[in-house]
């Protein structure tokens, strides 16, 4: 008798959906430990995110490049429909310099530009609050007593 080879799934090819031509958009001013930038968020018609441009006070440097290509992976992964909330549970709390404090209430230190961002995209945007990773009980199942 001959061994069964199971046939690999079929995936369904991901669906890009691209903003319209015209669209309103969110900017926002940020600063951290005297680094600034803009986020600017194009928005589709219902109000979500689609797309992200991420512009550095400093043109051409490492730092703006490195910033442009964030804005290009998330506004990518955001037009093929990964939630904000996906996004900002992987990023939040990535650490690098620059990092300090910033004068935004809601997020009064930021661990790197990457964390700020996607702690604000969650905010702004996300229907389910993220969990404060400082506290490390957020990290464990519900009913973990």
């Amino acid at each position: 008798m001959e061994p069964v080879t199971p046939k690999p799934a079929e995936r369904t090819p991901a669906v890009r959906e691209r903003l319209p031509d015209v669209r309103q958009s969110v900017t926002h001013k940020f600063t951290i430990n005297g680094q600034e930038g803009y986020l600017i968020v194009g928005l589709y018609a219902d109000g979500r995110p689609g797309e992200l441009f991420l512009k550095m006070a400093k043109q051409g440097s490492t730092l703006s490049g490195f910033a442009d290509s964030i804005g290009i992976l998330t506004s990518l992964a955001l037009q093929y429909g990964v939630p904000v909330e996906a996004l900002a549970r992987k990023f939040q709390h990535v650490k690098f310099e620059p990092s300090g404090w910033t004068p935004n209430p809601e997020i009064p230190e930021a661990s790197s530009i990457v964390d700020y961002v996607f702690r604000w995209l969650a905010q702004r945007f996300s229907q389910e609050p993220l969990p404060d990773l400082t506290d490390a009980t957020a990290l464990l199942p519900p009913n973990a007593d």
